[in-house]
């Protein structure tokens, strides 16, 4: 398993020195719409950093975070799942087990997104790493089709290979899970085209359901929640850690001045952090919302509006530079 990580989640890393030692670069993002013309080139060149985003792989960065919790003196508790209890003016109940803990503020950040905001997108994503015979160093891919949203990121083993993350109905995703390697390559290749040789995939499968859940309130009165537990979005653009990111990034910055005086109430500093995430999680949520539904509605005038688009933003720097400075680093307050 891999992560795709913007330059915004690289640099907030970077300076916690948790970066983990390998990655792939990704500094050209190519975004097309199979059978119809108009395509969009987006390129670190354009805003001057050294890259719009980075692969990493799961394993490498969960063991870097577990360096740095460590490091910091975090204490972590093993064992059941805890679950976040009653909470009071004086602060919060948390039960794991047969133990309770209290505490003055809670932070959820794991499980599904909540149900005040659900899409179900009718599609599954196909999860494998396949190899390129004319591989590109450097470049990432976003390719719209009937069934949904392709895409082939740089893969940080070795420079052939790059993670597929192909989303399709449920059925077809069934399907391509069950060919044999043989097939599913040459299914990958026509879907995806030639622009990096004959692709070929000796992977594993796995097949995920895809839908958005979020919450609309990140604070119930002492309680946070980030990350997953905020929002589960559709993996076009691969948003969701990303989010999640900095949902944890100004969590901490808000609660910075409570934390230097904690018997006052940490009401101010929550609702801070509330207010500051609230465009930014609206922007990402109908972005990714919005692009796997619109290319793939299979009405041929909307299929050409969106390749006329794709050829507007690649024509016109202007009129892409927002959309690829909030992929690159989402909206700050």
């Amino acid at each position: 398993r891999v992560l795709a990580m913007n330059h915004g989640s690289r640099v907030l890393l970077e300076s916690l020195h948790a970066w983990p030692e390998r990655s792939a670069d990704i500094r050209n993002i190519h975004v097309s719409q199979r059978g119809r013309l108009g395509r969009t080139l987006i390129q670190n060149t354009d805003f001057g950093v050294p890259q719009l985003g980075s692969v990493v792989a799961y394993s490498g960065l969960h063991a870097r975070l577990d360096e740095c919790v460590a490091a910091c003196g975090v204490t972590v508790l093993q064992g059941p799942p805890a679950r976040i209890g009653r909470q009071d003016a004086d602060g919060v109940r948390v039960e794991q087990g047969d133990a309770t803990l209290r505490c003055q503020v809670a932070v959820q950040s794991d499980g599904a997104g909540g149900t005040d905001v659900r899409r179900d997108y009718d599609q599954h994503a196909v999860l494998t790493t396949a190899h390129a015979t004319l591989p590109r160093r450097g470049w990432a891919w976003e390719r719209f089709t009937a069934e949904g949203p392709l895409a082939l990121l740089p893969h940080p083993q070795t420079p052939d290979a790059y993670s597929v993350v192909w989303c399709s109905a449920p059925e077809r995703a069934a399907e391509l899970a069950a060919l044999d390697n043989a097939a599913f390559s040459r299914a990958l290749s026509l879907a995806f085209g030639d622009r990096l040789g004959r692709l070929s995939s000796q992977a594993p499968r796995h097949v995920f359901p895809l839908a958005l859940s979020a919450r609309r309130a990140q604070v119930q009165g002492r309680v946070a929640v980030i990350g997953n537990a905020a929002q589960t979005l559709h993996p076009v653009a691969g948003q969701g850690l990303n989010l999640g990111l900095r949902d944890a990034a100004r969590l901490a910055q808000s609660l910075g001045g409570w934390l230097a005086q904690p018997n006052a109430t940490p009401a101010p500093a929550l609702h801070d952090f509330a207010r500051a995430r609230q465009v930014d999680r609206v922007i990402t949520a109908g972005v990714t919302d919005l692009m796997p539904r619109i290319f793939a509605t299979g009405l041929a005038p909307v299929e050409h509006a969106c390749g006329l688009a794709l050829l507007g933003l690649d024509l016109a720097a202007p009129l892409r530079a927002p959309l690829a400075r909030h992929l690159l680093q989402g909206f700050r307050a």
